[in-house]
């Protein structure tokens, strides 16, 4: 169980910092804030509703240690260092329903397994790029981490996932299997589970498809920053 009354109480003692990477949509971002965290999101694109707390631009300072940086409404910040990151990196070359396009099909009729005759350079490259920032992302100078991403396709050789979360765990409608690796976090736990989910996948496409349901991002906000909170109260 959550202890509300804990984040509740740390509202006395120092702010967290957190860090939601490649995240536009600040779905995420905007659940710790609800908590008390102080936290700001960072991706290529624009805030979707706060750019006072959207890094717009290169994430990578900032996973390696950068605590100084400028928001999208021209204001620049310190922190003292990131107590979690929450990282979202692309999936686009990752994910196992990419594998087929590793290699070239030199006829679109042809089957997938029959494409498998020549290798695409490029993608193969991507994929290489993709799998090196998700490690950037793992191995991001904070003391909890979180790493999301959908199954990845077996030659990315990404490590073992701690866990997975299914929104419908915290009374969303859809089913979407989402992993997740975890550094020094606890995974989370179920907590409203939907009667009659439905899968996701099918109803949606693009970056809608990607973004973290506000119920799931709702229960990472509360779970892991009472964990965070007990864990630096010991």
């Amino acid at each position: 169980m959550i202890d509300n009354d804990l984040l509740h109480a740390h509202a006395h003692t120092r702010t967290l910092n957190v860090l939601i990477a490649c995240e536009e949509s600040q779905a995420e971002c905007l659940a710790f804030l609800r908590y008390g965290a102080n936290a700001y999101s960072c991706d290529l694109q624009k805030a979707r509703y706060r750019p006072d707390r959207h890094i717009m631009g290169d994430v990578r300072p900032l996973l390696h240690g950068g605590v100084q940086f400028t928001t999208e409404d021209g204001q620049t910040h310190h922190v003292s260092g990131w107590d979690l990151i929450v990282a979202h990196p692309p999936c686009t070359y990752l994910c196992k329903v990419g594998s087929p396009w590793l290699y070239v099909n030199p006829d679109r009729w042809v089957t997938i397994h029959a494409r498998r005759v020549q290798v695409n350079g490029q993608r193969w490259q991507a994929m290489k790029d993709g799998r090196a920032f998700f490690y950037e992302c793992l191995q991001a100078d904070a003391d909890y981490v979180a790493v999301e991403n959908p199954l990845p396709m077996a030659c990315a050789q990404l490590p073992k996932p701690s866990t997975f979360v299914q929104p419908s765990w915290f009374g969303a409608k859809y089913t979407k299997k989402t992993l997740y690796w975890l550094r020094n976090l606890p995974p989370l736990m179920p907590e409203l589970e939907h009667p009659n989910p439905r899968e996701f996948v099918r109803a949606s496409r693009g970056k809608y498809r990607s973004r973290t349901f506000p119920q799931v991002a709702d229960a990472m906000a509360r779970q892991w920053l009472a964990y965070i909170i007990n864990e630096k109260q010991k």
